[in-house]
């Protein structure tokens, strides 16, 4: 197959993705250059960071946050929740300098190559995304649209003047009032130089870990933020000045501020700042370019969509044996915030010395499934956004059979496949060469039908899915790193293999759009002890 040719719309790259191992997408010999990398922060000649006020601002546990158990405030939005929620999420954190297995550990102790933590994850660790912040008359600064620089934990002014009309007017009619917004974009060459083609399924994914840590984090302090999915991206582009191929606006949050819109004229201002490419060579990839595309100016079919996603709600057989129940989850009491210090990914530290606790695996596969839900504004016809739903092979978990289990969440229990699960399996449908899957205790799927969800919502609907799945990880994360058990999420692996395995009647060769497929797979797991680590917090 001409891929090149072929790949138009959303459907037709993600049955590529889905079946990259089977028919090579791209190059397998390609190496990314990293001399040549390009930043992970906008640097604007001329233009100095404004500090972030310190603040410590009080939050609640993850548990609390993850259950909606914090009662709303009410109140506003303020300049130090800001700072703190921008600190906790995508400041620089500290360095780590841990000796893995990852590819990159010869490169870290360089420092032009230092590898820097922050509280939410993304794949390979490029971070893509990139944070404006729009002000208004109401806020704490001058009216105008602000670049977040986590390097600095700072603002970049890029524009004077009250824009939030044209915010206002992108938005509606999701959000009539407003004085402050985030607005969350996608800088496609920052992961495209080392994913090349497959960049596009990856950096939707870290769209749902920053939006999934953000809900958490304003959950936790009383203040509820809900991030917007569908708007007018062409008109927020402009507002920014970006060209659509090259960056482009996946979310809008609005911030509660207490203050009312002003009235508003229908001029149009926008940022004319342009930041430094540090990369010498900037290359273009048509399929991202033509996939995106099709998820800017797809319009929403006819009909409700949220009556059309019944028929994209993923769900469980049954199982083919009697239920496990779970042990009651752990509980995580560490706050949202000692949440975000302590996560990382093990890259390869794992042990099967000691098995995984029922205990501590129910509270990720809980975690996932609730963090799945803070994301999405596309929902089911009773309210749900679920989008997805977990799945579990097991494979060293105290009182659990080596099987592959579906998750149910009301019941906290694991409903048996009866397919086993074997170490070579599992090593052998991972495609990279990071983890040794015999020392992994369990290996959890995010299974979605993603055909159906766009048939219900549009091409654009590929991304509403995929930023559910990169919620239901960072939930994961944040939740290993309260019960102290290792963690690594991971899009390297065989997803027809998987769907064979966990589904042995279904024919893949053939289009299905009832079909669910496995998105990403979350390693869990004890670390080796007293392995070697360095790791230099900044916060």
């Amino acid at each position: 197959m001409d891929t090149e040719r072929a790949i138009e719309t959303a459907s037709d790259y993600l049955d590529a993705i889905m079946r990259r191992n089977r028919s090579p997408m791209e190059d397998l010999g390609f190496k990314p250059d990293w001399a040549d990398q390009p930043r992970k922060h906008n640097v604007y000649p001329g233009v100095s960071p404004i500090p972030l006020p310190a603040a410590e601002v009080a939050l609640a546990s993850l548990e609390e946050s993850l259950a909606g158990q914090v009662p709303e405030t009410g109140g506003a939005f303020t300049m130090p929740m800001l700072s703190e929620m921008l600190r906790d999420s995508y400041a620089y954190g500290g360095r780590r300098l841990a000796v893995t297995v990852n590819d990159d550990s010869v490169a870290m102790p360089h420092y032009p190559l230092a590898i820097w933590s922050r509280g939410t994850a993304s794949g390979g660790g490029l971070y893509p995304l990139e944070i404006y912040w729009v002000c208004g008359p109401g806020g704490p600064m001058l009216p105008g649209v602000y670049n977040y620089s986590g390097a600095q934990h700072g603002v970049q002014r890029l524009l004077i003047g009250d824009v939030t009309g044209q915010v206002r007017r992108a938005i509606a009619p999701a959000e009539a009032a407003g004085d402050q917004f985030l607005l969350v974009t996608v800088k496609f060459w920052k992961n495209a130089f080392k994913y090349r083609t497959f960049s596009y399924h990856a950096v939707t994914m870290d769209v749902g870990t920053a939006l999934g840590t953000w809900q958490l984090w304003s959950r936790a302090a009383g203040i509820p933020l809900r991030p917007l999915l569908n708007f007018d991206e062409e008109a927020l582009n402009r507002l920014l000045g970006v060209r659509t191929y090259e960056e482009s606006v996946f979310a809008v949050v609005p911030l509660p501020c207490g203050e009312s819109p002003a009235p508003e004229g229908r001029h149009e201002l926008r940022v004319t700042a342009v930041p430094r490419e540090r990369s010498r060579t900037v290359v273009r990839h048509p399929m991202v370019e033509r996939v995106h595309a099709s998820t800017v100016t797809a319009p929403l079919p006819g009909g409700s969509p949220a009556e059309r996603l019944e028929a994209a709600r993923p769900g469980h057989d049954g199982g083919r044996g009697e239920a496990i129940t779970l042990a009651d989850p752990l509980p995580l009491d560490a706050t949202v915030r000692e949440a975000l210090r302590g996560r990382r990914s093990s890259f390869g530290r794992f042990s099967a010395q000691f098995s995984l606790g029922q205990a501590e695996l129910g509270a990720v596969l809980r975690a996932g499934t609730l963090g799945a839900r803070l994301v999405s504004d596309v929902k089911h016809a009773d309210g749900t956004p679920a989008l997805t739903r977990l799945a579990v092979l097991a494979n060293h978990v105290d009182g659990v059979p080596r099987d592959a289990y579906d998750y149910d969440v009301a019941t906290n229990t694991l409903l048996p496949l009866g397919v086993g699960v074997g170490t070579s399996f599992l090593q052998r449908n991972y495609l990279l060469n990071n983890y040794n899957m015999e020392q992994v205790a369990a290996v959890v799927t995010v299974l979605a039908r993603p055909y159906a969800v766009m048939a219900a919502t549009g091409q654009r609907g590929y991304r509403f899915l995929n930023a559910e799945v990169g919620a239901a990880a960072q939930a994961m994360y944040l939740a290993a790193a309260t019960a102290n058990i290792g963690c690594g999420a991971a899009l390297g692996f065989d997803n027809v293999s998987y769907v064979e395995h966990l589904d042995r009647r279904r024919d893949v060769s053939r289009d299905d759009d009832d079909q669910e497929w496995p998105l990403l797979i979350v390693m869990l797991g004890h670390e080796r002890r007293k392995a070697p680590d360095f790791h230099f917090r900044l916060s």
